[in-house]
């Protein structure tokens, strides 16, 4: 996982493509809905930037990662959603548009939050002695690989709708393919340290993912959120950009063992994520009968 082709252009690459086929989906109406649905954007806001970091940060001290992927694990909490998230979310009957404001507000917040929590992870498992600051161009890179080709994306579908509506499921399902592609490379280049650490990472990032699937659909329905609203949480705090995290791990970080937890984590959401919109499905289908009057 040393500096290359893979991580110097396929993977700054496959993280616009799929950006892209965000920003298409995307209006500027989308941003609107921050009014219309305020609790719900803030209860997921609070939940991404405040409740998943010290989840991680716990299951970190208590598997006693190794200080790299203890960051790493770090690194995955503090980004954003994945674009896959309002997939699983419209598959589950969630609420698509709430997914995809908080998804649009998440990348954009994450360049203000995700330095902070990588920062504090960075001195705590690290030391401060043996930190050093990622370079002011390579933050810029990040922002510009986010913001760019979701403002490209925007600007297709207003000036070419009928092109953007026929041009997002394939980019949906190449930027899929090629994640998948960029996770076995990622894993693969790094077989011997995935080897000494995958059971426990594997563990820790399968407890991430549940804690964050639970949380995310448990605490807004507490708050008397309705249920669409709920699922769309859920599945945006659970489903998270593990290519923006592998891409920080390798390209400004330097650590191949720190984006073993984001590549874990990016293997095993697809499939947690599947398993739970079937399960809410099913709830749905078969909801729990009244109970009787006393």
């Amino acid at each position: 996982m040393q500096a290359s082709l893979l991580t110097n252009l396929l993977l700054p690459l496959a993280l616009g493509v799929i950006m892209l086929g965000l920003g298409m989906g995307l209006a500027l109406d989308d941003f609107r809905r921050v009014a219309r649905y305020p609790r719900a954007v803030l209860v997921g806001l609070a939940l991404q930037t405040l409740l998943l970091p010290w989840v991680a940060f716990g299951l970190a001290l208590g598997f006693g990662l190794e200080p790299e992927l203890a960051v790493g694990l770090m690194l995955l909490a503090a980004s954003p959603g994945g674009a896959t998230a309002n997939i699983y979310s419209h598959l589950a009957r969630g609420d698509v548009a709430l997914n995809i404001t908080l998804t649009a507000i998440n990348s954009l917040l994450c360049l203000l939050t995700l330095p902070v929590i990588l920062d504090l992870a960075l001195e705590h498992f690290l030391g401060a002695g043996r930190y050093v600051p990622p370079p002011v161009a390579k933050v810029v890179e990040v922002a510009v690989i986010i913001l760019l080709p979701v403002a490209a994306g925007m600007a297709v579908r207003h000036f070419a709708p009928g092109f953007a509506v026929a041009s997002v499921r394939p980019l949906r399902l190449l930027s899929v393919l090629v994640l998948a592609l960029l996770v076995a490379v990622a894993v693969a280049q790094s077989w011997q340290v995935l080897l000494s650490s995958v059971a426990v990472v594997g563990l820790a990032c399968l407890l991430f993912n549940l804690a964050s699937l639970g949380a995310g659909y448990a605490t807004p329905l507490a708050l008397r959120l309705p249920r669409p609203q709920a699922i769309a949480i859920s599945m945006e705090i659970g489903i998270h950009n593990g290519t923006l995290a592998i891409f920080i791990a390798l390209n400004v970080l330097g650590s191949a063992a720190m984006a073993i937890p984001a590549a874990v984590y990016s293997l095993l959401m697809f499939f947690t994520a599947g398993a739970f919109a079937v399960w809410l499905n099913r709830e749905r289908a078969h909801p729990a009968p009244a109970r009787a009057p006393t």
